[in-house]
């Protein structure tokens, strides 16, 4: 285990803590998989951008979760990536 597995297992036994880390899930996973199929692309944050009719700056600021993309943007995200966009929802 990792000095930081280690600190959050820490973190998360506060209860307020582990209830907004429990809640910003969503937004992290869909920044991973934004990140990992620009890179399975071997596209830059520059060249999505430019295919998606927008700047670099802002597929970085999704790209850091300091925004929350819209439905639509994932879906010219999704078609400039050559990809199918899926929302699921797991029990």
């Amino acid at each position: 285990m990792t000095n930081w597995d280690v600190y959050k297992q820490k973190l998360l036994k506060d209860p307020e803590f582990k209830r907004l880390y429990e809640e910003s899930q969503p937004d992290f996973e869909i920044t991973k998989a934004i990140i990992r199929a620009r890179i399975e692309r071997k596209m830059t944050q520059k060249e999505l951008a430019k295919r998606m009719h927008t700047t670099q700056s802002v597929i970085s600021r999704v790209e850091q979760a300091g925004a929350s993309p819209s439905i639509s943007f994932l879906k010219r995200m999704a078609k400039a990536l050559n990809a199918s966009l899926q929302v699921q929802f797991k029990f």
